[in-house]
């Protein structure tokens, strides 16, 4: 994605606010009369929405998504953050694996210069990103990596067991190997069997 343009001034309220979004049943909609009710009215609370639909939690017409419900799984509340944070502000990763307190200049600079923001609007998207780093797990692999590591791992294990068991050929020499399918009939009468087994052995064995 790059760098979400959304941010807010209330960012001090997310552990509350996701706490919520943990332990709340997931509404079908999440709209502004939900954070409202859940008690976040003022007007800096409303970028919430917008938020976690940068971060994947809700899709554009305000459903939650399966990260959404992923999150409501404690075990799995910040591995799953983690994921989102990687997605939603994906340019900040390149610049730095694992942020830190000590990288905080440097990203308030990427924020401004991508946005072409204000200084004020930039520590507030600094502000915003850090507080949601602060209930994320970057260390474990997202379930798409960790499948794509365990296909690599299984396709260079299969590599490795053909390679074991293809002959030696002398130098210079290439050898092929056919797999060759019959699909035989449907009938009782042995003799038709017997005469497409004769005419194989003929024509590719002989």
């Amino acid at each position: 994605m790059g760098l979400p343009t959304s941010y807010t001034q209330a960012f001090g309220a997310f552990e509350e606010f996701f706490a919520r979004i943990r332990d709340a049943q997931a509404p079908v909609k999440f709209t502004q009369q939900i954070l409202k009710d859940w008690g976040y009215k003022s007007n800096n609370h409303r970028p919430f929405i917008p938020l976690l639909k940068s971060l994947g939690f809700l899709s554009p017409d305000g459903t939650p998504t399966q990260r959404y419900h992923e999150y409501r799984n404690h075990a799995k509340s910040k591995e799953i953050m983690g994921q989102a944070l990687k997605e939603a502000y994906s340019d900040i990763f390149l610049i730095k694996a694992h942020p830190t307190s000590a990288d905080k200049d440097l990203i308030q600079g990427k924020f401004k210069s991508y946005h072409n923001a204000s200084d004020n609007v930039a520590r507030l998207h600094t502000n915003t990103f850090y507080s949601l780093l602060e209930l994320a797990d970057l260390s474990s692999k997202s379930e798409k990596a960790t499948h794509i590591d365990e296909s690599k791992n299984q396709e260079k294990s299969i590599n490795t067991d053909n390679q074991k068991t293809l002959p030696q050929l002398p130098a210079g020499k290439v050898g092929l190997h056919y797999n060759i399918q019959i699909h035989l009939p449907a009938t009782k009468d042995v003799e038709v069997y017997n005469a497409i087994f004769k005419s194989l052995k003929e024509h590719l064995i002989d």
